[in-house]
């Protein structure tokens, strides 16, 4: 389990669903420079992003609820959100995460 500060863990876990996105569902990295990027502005539909969390949930031994949700959502907000689920399931920490490669 990593025991980091909030901040560095909110960016490790940014980065690996914007690179699981980028990578498994050819999501255009300019847009997560996109100042208020919402979810829903990322092209995903409800498969993509169940397929996006049963990744973290697969790692995380655990199931996130109502995955629709985050469609509604700030990407920001998502990824806290998510990280939040995770720290409350593991007592405050959380496991080492790293997205599966998308199969050529």
């Amino acid at each position: 389990m990593l025991d980091i500060g909030r901040s560095s863990v909110t960016h490790m876990l940014e980065d690996l669903i914007k690179n699981y996105l980028v990578t498994n569902k050819q999501v255009d990295p300019a847009k997560f420079d996109l100042p208020g990027l919402q979810v829903a502005d990322l092209g995903l539909d409800s498969l993509d992003m169940v397929e996006m969390l049963f990744e973290i949930e697969d790692q995380c031994g655990f199931q996130l609820p109502d995955p629709m949700r985050y469609m509604q959502m700030s990407f920001a907000d998502m990824v806290a959100n998510i990280e939040s689920a995770i720290r409350e399931h593991f007592n405050g920490e959380l496991p080492e995460l790293a997205f599966a490669k998308a199969e050529a």
